[in-house]
């Protein structure tokens, strides 16, 4: 279901970086950092890159299905662990845990795409799983694949990749008050955040020396800290995660509250689990609220022990308060379908173009909840069919409308390819103006099949100065601001939408 309908759509948005990436390095081999106009890249390192790569290699080209396959395989991963530890407990609860992980937004449009972080909520649920395992499950204790895997985090993510599953492993030694092995833990996983920074600083030092370096250091450590990459308030996770993050995480929150009310003087292993799970999901989130730059998805490793939280009380058999939860998640569950489609009708006639074709998704979600509703009445089939309702209505609807949606609004492929179309057989120099090397320039690039070096400009000045002849691609808006000088009347050769505003393609002649 993760790669259901992902072959060739056009790629949007974030994913734009990481699929030039791997572009550039199907056209000129393997490195050690990424590369964007043929420059090492700074804020990641390849490894992602190669993941990608090497899931290309067999269709010749970088595709989205090959792009999101290795966040696919996390994802997936992800729900096998919270299975393997869940089910030990109850069946029940490790069902209705995975259906609300994947009802929740983030888990969905994270899975969907080029996500390191969804790796690394992975990763970071690995270690709880394999630090909890040997305590409650008589497994054996496997340090050695903990710490592997806190290397594979620094590869994905850099410095921060080690830090969360690490905070992870330390917030399980902590509540469980197992003191010695904090410490040594604590001790070994410094040494090998230690040795992978410096390896990491060497790597960027061999590929472009000092000044490549730095970029490392300012980009992976200092900006995130310092705000120069945004900043929001402390306690921002906290808030937002209520819609990024729903349905697990607010359910997390009224099943904490129930429990604290209701439970305190109870003690099973469940409610420990519970309680371990609540620590680390708090530990990531304080931890990752220092920074001053903060992303919805940065906090996608609390997710799964949000989602166990939240299905609690399909465990917790006893109690009035856990019964009224349960009928309420369920009864959510039954009418998700028909909110969805309700939603879509409503929507429709303000979107004719984009949602002209839903048909058969409304179609299907009328089935679903015409096969949910009985589903309510009967007692031994509603607790996994509910869920399952839910689920494909809510996956169907992502892929088979908003998908498409999103694809037709921010759209640049077909832009880019009519500006090549135009300017090919040209000799004339590409200009981007004010699109930013960094940012629409690469979603400009991502759709060019070859090598290509444009020239830069971000000022009516700066673009004064060139002399031509060039072919300009720029922004309406940044057009009206060339108002009262010479190039506000040049001819124009093309227009179009590029991710979701109206762009034009100049001429500017010899000089």
């Amino acid at each position: 279901m993760f790669v259901a309908a992902s072959g060739h759509l056009t790629i949007i948005g974030f994913d734009s970086r990481f699929v030039l990436f791997a572009q550039e390095m199907l056209r000129h081999g393997p490195g050690l950092f990424p590369t964007t106009y043929g420059e090492p890249y700074p804020d990641y390192s390849a490894f992602s890159t190669w993941l990608i790569y090497l899931a290309s290699l067999p269709f010749g080209q970088v595709t989205s299905f090959s792009a999101w396959l290795p966040t696919c395989v996390a994802s997936a991963v992800m729900v096998g662990l919270m299975y393997r530890l869940l089910a030990p407990y109850s069946r029940r609860w490790a069902w209705l845990s995975i259906a609300l992980l994947m009802l929740s937004n983030t888990f969905i449009t994270e899975t969907r795409a080029v996500s390191l972080d969804q790796m690394l909520a992975t990763v970071s649920f690995a270690v709880f799983y394999l630090v909890y395992a040997p305590d409650h499950f008589a497994s054996a204790r496997r340090m050695w694949l903990i710490f592997g895997l806190l290397v594979l985090g620094f590869a994905i993510r850099g410095p921060m990749g080690l830090v969360v599953p690490a905070a992870v492993v330390c917030s399980y030694h902590l509540l469980s008050r197992q003191w010695p092995r904090l410490w040594r833990f604590l001790l070994a996983a410094l040494a090998v955040l230690i040795a992978c920074s410096l390896g990491l600083l060497l790597l960027a030092r061999l590929s472009g020396g000092p000044a490549l370096l730095a970029e490392v250091v300012r980009m992976q450590v200092t900006s995130r800290m310092d705000g120069s990459e945004g900043s929001s308030p402390l306690l921002w996770y906290f808030s937002s995660s209520l819609g990024n993050y729903a349905l697990a995480y607010p359910l997390a929150l009224v099943v904490l509250g129930t429990v604290a009310v209701t439970a305190r003087r109870q003690s099973t292993e469940a409610l420990r689990l519970l309680y371990l799970c609540a620590f680390a999901a708090l530990t990531v989130m304080l931890g990752l609220s220092i920074p001053e730059a903060k992303k919805a998805r940065y906090v996608l490793a609390m997710l799964p022990m949000a989602a166990i939280i939240a299905a609690y009380p399909f465990h917790a058999r006893v109690g009035r308060c856990f019964w009224w939860l349960r009928g309420a998640t369920l009864t959510l569950c039954c009418f998700i379908p028909g909110a969805l489609m309700a939603g879509l009708l409503a929507a429709r006639p303000r979107f004719p173009e984009a949602l002209n074709d839903v048909g058969p998704v409304l179609i299907v979600l009328g089935l679903l909840q015409l096969v949910a509703v009985p589903l309510l009445m009967r007692p031994r089939l509603r607790l996994y069919g509910l869920p399952l309702c839910a689920v494909l209505a809510v996956w169907i609807s992502y892929i088979g409308v908003f998908e498409k949606v999103e694809r037709i609004l921010y759209d640049t492929r077909r832009f880019t390819q009519a500006v090549r179309e135009v300017t090919q057989a040209d000799k004339a120099p590409l200009v981007l103006h004010s699109m930013g090397k960094d940012a629409r320039a690469i979603k400009f690039m991502v759709n060019v099949d070859q090598d290509l070096q444009p020239l830069f400009t971000d000022t009516p000045q700066q673009l004064e100065a060139l002399h031509g002849p060039a072919n300009v691609v720029m922004s309406n808006n940044d057009l009206q601001k060339l108002q009262g000088t010479p190039l506000a009347h040049l001819p124009v050769l093309l227009n179009g939408r590029f991710d979701k505003e109206d762009y034009i393609l100049l001429r500017l002649p010899a000089q």
